[in-house]
């Protein structure tokens, strides 16, 4: 499962730094977080680190890439 960042981002710059797998670029006009390497800070943190420092609170679980781990 990933994240992705809602058009109500401001580009604030809070969240580049914060990923630890640098999974979020600069996107024209908002931020962009890539799916393949979002892993929700799991393995680095209890959270995802975005969530915790976006002041706009724009970040959301990415529906497109949640997975059906039922066998």
């Amino acid at each position: 499962m990933s994240l992705f960042i809602t058009e109500d981002c401001i580009a604030c710059d809070a969240c580049i730094d914060e990923c630890p797998n640098g999974a979020i670029a600069q996107g024209d006009p908002i931020y962009v977080i890539d799916s393949d390497l979002c892993s929700e800070c799991a393995d680095y943190y209890d959270d995802p680190a975005c969530v915790a420092v976006c002041p706009t609170d724009c970040v959301a679980v990415d529906p497109d890439s949640v997975h059906n781990l039922n066998f």
